[in-house]
């Protein structure tokens, strides 16, 4: 196996691979090749991620307490909305990442629609919320690693997460790693890859290659020629200035939520690591210059970082139109980008990572039908993904600029989710909806939280709610009490990452 470039998805891909064939390579004839040139700076903005980053990186046999001493990282409990819906004051929302208390057996959607008593849904069914509102960790320095009260993901810094994954794969995975830089891609007579050849002079042949080159899509756009399906006219968002800020001092509080502010083009990320901030603008060129971007980002850091450099980054939101074809598989920006909004980009690392790897073909001669197979699932969870990013714009009330009056044009939403849309007016979305596909990438709940966060309105049916309405009222009084016990016994955020650095936590 050959993997044709690094930065997280490289890494991310061949630990997750070498990882689950351990006793393949061992026993010889299975293998597992990085090759990165020495000379390409990856991207390195990508500072969020999804709850299934700390699976991914349990399996692999990453420890937690390196991971927060070398990457930078902090904790992430999920993502708070600001001027999303309304953009008057007070308009914000949370997307924590715990799910509703007894989500399984209770859909407590129509319950807090009928009976919530001015309580936010997110508050109404979750403590998380709480827990960001007052800076709380998701765990203490007692839980062991990846364990938590909350469920959490991480910010850290993309610069520092590639090479530390590395560092791991080489070292305890036995990924050879070969610093060179590919100039010819060999195929054969069937088109399959057979090799790549280098400029300083190697040929490294492989049976399965994956495609983790970026933007270039070296394989499996350049090389076999597959096609690009562009989304840019659902996600209008095509550019993004990103900035690094500095604390006012060593130990400012630190938000443990990605913070997405909205302006009159766009939005403003804000990610909170130990020794600094990363913030950006993601607007759409159609509705503003980079000029005026730039004004909006300096108005957010504040005029003191005026000369903090920003770094330019253009968005083509969208995806290949095959993933897997002939012995080549493309994952991360090789297979597509639609913007950092839900930490989306990486999430799908891990899953076709995982999907592959799991599926890993035995021979050439199974390869074609593990590939549909693969195309089928990861086809779906672009498409799902994009809805999911849509929702977020669709549900805005705001009318103050072109920006946000075009993202409600219809002719801007997926048929499936306007259906969904038209759905969930009379049927909230559940735990339910989620049996016919495996590892969504959000679940039911996330839409709940986007949904009734932004004011979406569900028509509830009194009989709906008799048959569980005891169950209901003990599940609101359990979250109460959970609440008000996590906000009690929690640490501060950065309280428990000194504390991290200094003792560690517990390997499990």
């Amino acid at each position: 196996m050959v993997i044709v470039g690094g930065g997280t998805a490289g890494w991310l891909t061949a630990g997750t691979i070498a990882a689950r064939h351990q006793a393949r390579m061992k026993a010889g004839g299975f293998s597992v090749t990085l090759i990165e040139s020495a000379d390409i700076r990856a991207i390195g903005v990508g500072e969020g991620t999804w709850p299934t980053m700390r699976a991914s990186l349990e399996r692999i046999g990453v420890s937690e307490t390196a991971l927060f001493r070398e990457c930078d990282a902090a904790f992430k409990q999920g993502g708070k909305f600001v001027g999303w819906t309304t953009g008057g004051e007070g308009d914000s929302y949370y997307h924590p990442l715990m799910v509703p208390q007894g989500f399984s057996r209770v859909n407590l959607v129509p319950h807090w629609l009928r009976g919530g008593h001015g309580a936010s849904f997110c508050d109404f069914v979750t403590p998380q919320g709480r827990l960001c509102d007052q800076g709380l960790a998701p765990k203490m320095i007692t839980h062991g690693e990846y364990r938590g009260a909350a469920n959490y993901a991480y910010h850290l810094d993309a610069g520092k997460f590639g090479p530390f994954l590395a560092k791991h794969c080489i070292e305890n995975l036995g990924v050879r790693h070969v610093l060179a830089d590919v100039e010819r891609v060999n195929q054969g007579e069937s088109g399959d890859i057979t090799s790549v050849s280098t400029r300083q002079g190697r040929e490294l042949a492989g049976d399965l290659f994956i495609d983790c080159s970026g933007f270039s899509a070296l394989l499996i756009g350049k090389t076999l020629g597959v096609g690009f399906k562009e989304c840019g006219d659902v996600l209008l968002c095509d550019t993004a200035l990103a900035v690094q800020v500095p604390y006012a001092t060593p130990d400012a509080p630190m938000p443990s939520q990605t913070i997405a502010t909205a302006q009159d083009a766009g939005w403003i990320w804000d990610i909170c690591l130990p020794t600094r901030r990363g913030v950006g603008y993601v607007y759409s060129s159609r509705h503003t210059s980079e000029e005026a971007a730039q004004e909006t980002l300096l108005r957010y850091i504040g005029p003191q970082h005026r000369d903090r450099p920003v770094r330019k980054f253009p968005i083509r939101a969208g995806h290949r139109a095959t993933f897997w074809k002939n012995n080549c598989v493309a994952i991360g920006l090789a297979g597509g980008f639609l913007e950092p909004l839900e930490s989306s980009a990486i999430v799908l690392v891990e899953l076709s990572a995982k999907l592959l790897a799991e599926q890993m073909p035995a021979c050439r001669e199974v390869m074609d039908i593990v590939a549909r197979r693969f195309n089928e699932v990861t086809a779906y969870r672009w498409g799902r993904i994009i809805d999911f990013l849509k929702l977020h714009y669709v549900l805005t009330r705001r009318t103050d600029t072109a920006f946000w009056r075009d993202n409600v044009d219809p002719a801007t939403v997926p048929d499936r989710l306007q259906d969904m849309l038209t759905l969930w007016k009379y049927q909230s979305p559940w735990f339910f909806d989620e049996l016919d596909r495996l590892e969504e990438v959000f679940p039911a709940a996330s839409y709940q939280y986007v949904l009734y966060g932004m004011g979406f309105r569900t028509e509830v049916m009194p009989e709906e709610m008799a048959d569980s309405a005891a169950d209901a009222v003990k599940l609101v009084q359990e979250n109460a009490r959970m609440t008000a016990e996590l906000c009690t016994r929690l640490p501060r955020n950065r309280e428990l990452l000194n504390k991290i650095y200094q003792y560690g936590l517990q390997p499990v």
